[in-house]
């Protein structure tokens, strides 16, 4: 790939929806939010998998939308798309019959072993933040047969030895409760200074890789546990020139979303 020309600027919105849409690569069928996994999708549907099925919440299967949504209920979804489907159906047939490749979430907390909070910061009963909650993503975590996570922020408070709430169970919390494992869980996680991973069950979170610029110390420095490195451990290359512009004038010339 060619690197991106000097002097031009990288937003850290742009950054991870690059490394985030490489990721991709191999899969097909990916159930999206809206945000930074809309940009990520729409990216590696133009480089990295032109096959790519996008599914979204709302009901949407194999998503042509001619220009980026704004939600998941934006018609401009419905326009192009292969199916549009009940949301009994999309969840009960779809996601539970296991024909989502990789699940796209995000989270306010995550733990080593990919375990997921997006519910309230602070105690239940009276929290210092409460957050939108679970909405699919518990469904989604425990019925992709992988997921993805982006993280904006990473830090001590957001990369947490013990989460303030799980709202997403990964596969060894839930079967330690007695619950029913279909996929790996949380299997990548990216975020503003690399990428963690783990392969599945009983797997706990590694740093694989950092990018340009960042130190492994600084990754350890600000995870809340003591952090592993995997032994394949790697540098992001950086965003190509290509992908900035496909991100830039074709995907969210409006800035919807890229900041």
């Amino acid at each position: 790939m060619t690197s991106v020309a000097e002097g031009v600027g990288v937003t850290a919105t742009e950054l991870l929806t690059v490394v985030a849409s490489r990721e991709l690569a191999g899969r097909h069928t990916v159930f999206a939010g809206i945000g930074l996994p809309t940009l990520a999708v729409s990216l590696a549907s133009m480089t990295t998998e032109p096959n790519l099925e996008i599914v979204y919440e709302s009901g949407v299967c194999g998503a042509h939308p001619s220009h980026l949504p704004e939600t998941i209920a934006d018609s401009v979804l419905i326009t192009g798309a292969e199916a549009v489907l009940s949301m009994s159906v999309l969840f009960g047939y779809v996601l539970q019959g296991g024909h989502i490749d990789v699940g796209f979430l995000g989270a306010a907390q995550i733990d080593r072993w990919g375990n997921l909070n997006s519910s309230v910061i602070g105690p239940w009963e009276q929290p210092k933040v409460r957050l939108p909650g679970s909405g699919g993503a518990v469904e989604v975590a425990a019925n992709s047969k992988e997921v993805f996570v982006v993280m904006r922020r990473h830090d001590a408070r957001t990369f947490v030895e013990s989460l303030d709430f799980c709202t997403s169970p990964g596969p060894d919390r839930a079967l330690a409760e007695g619950g029913r494992v279909r996929g790996a869980g949380v299997t990548k996680v990216v975020t503003e200074l690399g990428i963690l991973t783990r392969s599945g069950v009983h797997d706990e979170l590694k740093l694989s890789a950092v990018h340009e610029g960042v130190s492994v110390d600084h990754v350890l420095a600000n995870t809340g546990w003591d952090l592993k490195v995997a032994e394949d451990f790697q540098v992001t290359p950086p965003p190509t020139a290509e992908e900035l512009r496909l991100l830039r004038t074709e995907i969210d010339p409006r800035r919807v979303y890229l900041r």
